[in-house]
């Protein structure tokens, strides 16, 4: 199968760079383990979604380094060289507050090396990707309702958690977010009537 590539920029110029399927993240976390010490290395976004596969590609692994390995840096940057792959310093607590607790449900991956990799708390990632609204973070949202990885309760719970702190987060518009949350909330709803229509 042919991939897709992505152009982006660089101070060096214009550069390509191979989407990245479930296959190549692990290969990623092997690189990484191998060569950097200890750490915990989190996964998110399209990162997290080829992992778990509810999708089959991505531009970008985002990663959160939490407490960062040694020797991290240099790792991703021969890692991008010589995998061909775009890494990313990105986690959900950069665009919303960090949700309370989101290390303890982070779930995990692997260990390669000294280095634990996991999965950036998956509410924590649906909330991010609510905030932003776009498609395919809605379908993102989607995906992780449908495989049990967020459960509507909850994430209601952690959302009115760190909404006091939304403040210092101009980007967002609480009135909207809300907005947007209750009206994600009631689709969940709205789907669970029609699995229980289809069973009765």
């Amino acid at each position: 199968m042919k991939r897709s590539k992505v152009v982006f920029r660089s101070n060096c110029g214009v550069m390509s760079r191979a989407a990245s399927d479930g296959r190549k993240v692990y290969e990623f976390m092997r690189f990484f383990g191998e060569r950097a010490r200890g750490g915990r290395v989190y996964l998110a976004g399209g990162a997290s979604a080829v992992i778990v596969g509810w999708r089959e590609l991505t531009v970008d692994v985002d990663i959160k380094l939490d407490p960062e390995p040694d020797r991290a840096f240099e790792t991703i940057a021969r890692a991008k060289e010589v995998l061909d792959i775009n890494v990313e310093l990105a986690a959900p607590d950069d665009f919303i507050p960090a949700l309370p607790g989101w290390q303890d449900r982070s779930m995990s991956i692997a260990r390669y090396g000294a280095t634990d990799f996991l999965h950036y708390d998956f509410n924590a990632q649906a909330l991010s990707k609510i905030a932003r609204g776009y498609a395919q973070d809605q379908a993102d949202v989607a995906a992780m309702y449908r495989l049990r990885l967020i459960e509507p309760g909850t994430l209601l719970r952690l959302f009115e958690a760190i909404e006091p702190e939304m403040q210092r987060y101009p980007a967002i518009d609480p009135v909207r977010f809300r907005e947007e949350v209750e009206s994600m909330l009631a689709r969940f709803r709205g789907d669970n009537d029609k699995d229980h229509e289809l069973i009765a």
